[in-house]
C-alpha cells in the first residue's frame, strides 16, 4: 500500500474507522456497528495490522429504525444475538487508539461526534483528547467537483472492482483505506489536513464542533486547497 511517509513522519499508528447508526442525532442515536483498520509501519513498510468489525448491542429497549435497517441490512434480532456489550467495544477502541495515533474517517465530523458520545456514556471519552484527526471528506471535496459522497470517491479513483460503499462499516471503512491511498498517489498534502475540517456554508457545522478541528467553510468547487 501506499506509504504515507509524511503522516508517518509523525505519528507511530493510523487508525481508520466507520460507524453504522440508528440515527443522525449524535446524542441521542447509538452506534450499532463500528469498523476500524489499524495501518502501521514495520520493517520499513506500511501495512494493515488489524481489522476490527463488530455489531453493538442496543441499550434496553433500543430498536432498529426501519429506514436504518433497509440501508445497512442490520436488524434489531442481529444486534440481540450478535452485538457485543458497549463496554467491551470500548475498551477494544481505546487499545486501538492509544498511543501516538492519528484518527482518520471520509465526514469525519459525523464519526467521532458519534464516537464521543458513546464513549461518554459506557467507556472513557478521555482516550480522544490529544488525538489528531483527519477528514478524508474534507481532502476529496478540496480536489473533485460535486457529488463528494464516498461512492462518487469510489468511482472516481476506479476502485469500484475492488470496493464497495455498502452502508456496512466494515467494507465503507476498507474503501476508505483504498480511496485514502489514491488520494496520497494524487497529490503528497493529506498531511496539511489534519485537524482541518470543511463544512457546507450553507448548512454550517453540524451539531457540537470539536475543539482541537479548525473548521473552515468549503464551497461545492473551492478555487484553492482548504489549509491556503
Amino acid at each position: 500500500m501506499a506509504q504515507f511517509e509524511k503522516l508517518f513522519a509523525r505519528y507511530d499508528r493510523l487508525v481508520l474507522f466507520d460507524t453504522e447508526t440508528t440515527g443522525l442525532q449524535y446524542s441521542r442515536d447509538e452506534i450499532i456497528e463500528f469498523a476500524a483498520v489499524v495501518v502501521e509501519r514495520r520493517d520499513g513498510a506500511t501495512a494493515v495490522v488489524r481489522e476490527y468489525d463488530e455489531l453493538i448491542s442496543l441499550s434496553p429497549g433500543g430498536f432498529v429504525p426501519p429506514k436504518i435497517q433497509e440501508l445497512t441490512g442490520i436488524t434489531t434480532q442481529d444486534l440481540r444475538e450478535r452485538g457485543l456489550p458497549k463496554t467491551r467495544v470500548a475498551r477494544d477502541i481505546g487499545e486501538m487508539i492509544g498511543g501516538n495515533t492519528l484518527l482518520l474517517a471520509y465526514n469525519a465530523h459525523f464519526d467521532l461526534s458519534f464516537l464521543y458520545y458513546f464513549l461518554l456514556r459506557d467507556g472513557d471519552p478521555m482516550i480522544l483528547k490529544g488525538k489528531d484527526k483527519l477528514d478524508l471528506l474534507t481532502v476529496y471535496k478540496d480536489r473533485h467537483d460535486y457529488p463528494h459522497k464516498l461512492c462518487s470517491a469510489i468511482e472516481a479513483y476506479g476502485l469500484s472492482d475492488r470496493v464497495c460503499n455498502s452502508h456496512r462499516a466494515v467494507d465503507d471503512v476498507l474503501a476508505t483505506v483504498a480511496v485514502m491511498e489514491e488520494m496520497e498517489k494524487e497529490k503528497d498534502d493529506l498531511d496539511r489536513y489534519i485537524n482541518l475540517f470543511g463544512y457546507n456554508p450553507k448548512y454550517g457545522i453540524e451539531g457540537k464542533p470539536i475543539g482541537s478541528v479548525t473548521y473552515k467553510p468549503q464551497p461545492y468547487h473551492p478555487a484553492k486547497a482548504l489549509y491556503l
